[in-house]
């Protein structure tokens, strides 16, 4: 539902991101960064190169920083699902979206018309749009939750069944899916499934912050958000 709403000149810049939310923001960035290319040649690996197979260890430097960045995203999402409960009310936008709020759908519905250039003014946020709240709730919190349950599946299969990974993943989440085949399949799917949510995702901030005429990519930086140009912004509760 909208909450305070507050004229420019009252209120030109609001302090939305926390630092730990930024921190989280960029360190998860790198981490699906990371996944994304060593995922990529897990799946799709090198040439074979000339000499002795124990000259090289490509693969393993490959697999090793797959499961390195792995384990950062897990921590790192169960610090962003701490600070949810901890952090301003900003934080809670992407678990939390107001489904019931018929004033919240049709936000939504004006995102999607402006940004089908149907619109003629943007609506000012000082936090995450209704549109980016759907998004990102949809395509982020949880294909990051599906990717770390069938990746620690698929990772606890190779360290075997004595250990937590396989008793609290492999266990169940292969015999759901079918065989560790298809695992790895939609592991694979659903990472693409994420890139192209990271392409749109950078898109719209460009573009929100030339078009609407307030700080997108700089608040991820600064934590503070700025608007030029506006009458009133609006905050989601």
């Amino acid at each position: 539902m909208t909450g305070e709403t507050a004229t420019l000149r009252q209120e030109p810049a609001v302090y939305v991101y926390e630092a730990p939310l930024r921190l989280w923001h960029w360190v998860n960035a790198m981490a699906i960064v990371v996944l994304a290319v060593s995922g990529y040649f897990i799946a799709s690996p090198l040439p074979s190169m000339p000499g002795e197979a124990s000259d090289h260890f490509v693969m393993g430097y490959i697999r090793f920083s797959h499961f390195a960045a792995g384990y950062v995203l897990a921590i790192g999402f169960l610090f962003r699902v701490y600070w949810v409960f901890v952090g301003n009310h900003h934080a809670r936008q992407i678990f939390f979206p107001p489904v019931r709020s018929r004033e919240f759908w049709d936000g939504v519905w004006h995102e999607v018309k402006w940004y089908c250039f149907l619109a003629k003014e943007p609506r000012k946020y000082t936090g995450h749009n209704p549109l980016a709240v759907v998004f990102m709730h949809v395509m982020l919190v949880w294909g990051m939750i599906f990717m770390i349950i069938t990746g620690f599946a698929l990772y606890g299969e190779g360290e075997g069944m004595g250990s937590w990974q396989y008793t609290m993943f492999s266990s169940w989440v292969i015999p759901m899916f079918g065989q560790s085949q298809d695992v790895h399949t939609w592991h694979h799917l659903i990472m693409w499934y994420i890139i192209s949510f990271v392409i749109v995702h950078i898109y719209a901030a460009i573009r929100e912050d030339i078009m609407s005429r307030q700080s997108i990519i700089s608040s991820m930086f600064s934590g503070w958000r700025t608007f030029k140009d506006a009458r009133k912004i609006e905050d989601l509760d």
